[in-house]
């Protein structure tokens, strides 16, 4: 599995962007997030029972991300056709703010060695990656686990103080000097 301090790899994936009819997929490319800081969230498949709920709860706090300057890409390894007949089935996925991003031949999920080894779908893998394309934070859960997007935040908050962060740190908060 590629960790921290490794850089992510290249990638040109095919993500569902709106629900509007001709405008719906949109190529997605690694080299479009050079300079900005990135949430890449991965999940099993659509049309499951957890998997919403974290799709849903990335959208709903995708201002928060924009805010800090950071995009949000969620990831899977159905196809891009399933992501958008699951968005327009599922009303929590309708108006995501972000693209549901298609490895369906798993090059991405594979590189990064976040699929499971046995189902061969992504695991609840989630990177934050800086600016310069260096991973800085992975967290991943087993397939029945969900993440928690305020920690998401909160880790990204720490990384972009570029400080010293004590346990339980929240934005706002001082952060430690090294003496």
């Amino acid at each position: 599995m590629l960790t921290v301090s490794q850089k992510i790899p290249a990638f040109n994936l095919k993500g569902v962007v709106s629900l509007e009819q001709g405008k719906e997929f949109h190529d997605i490319k690694s080299e479009n997030f050079q300079g900005k800081w990135l949430v890449m969230f991965f999940w099993p498949m659509d049309f499951t029972f957890v998997c919403p709920t974290e799709i849903a709860g990335f959208g709903k706090r995708y201002r928060d991300f924009k805010d800090r300057d950071c995009e949000v890409l969620g990831v899977s390894t159905d196809t891009e056709y399933v992501h958008l007949a699951w968005r327009k089935q599922h009303p929590d996925l309708r108006d995501l703010p972000f693209p549901m991003v298609a490895d369906t031949k798993r090059e991405l999920s594979q590189s990064l060695g976040v699929l499971h080894p046995d189902a061969g779908v992504a695991l609840r893998a989630t990177f934050i990656v800086d600016p310069n394309g260096i991973i800085r934070h992975v967290g991943v859960n087993d397939l029945s686990v969900g993440r928690s997007v305020d920690e998401v935040l909160r880790v990204l908050d720490a990384l972009q103080t570029d400080e010293l962060c004590p346990c339980n740190w929240v934005k706002g908060q001082p952060t430690l000097e090294a003496s």
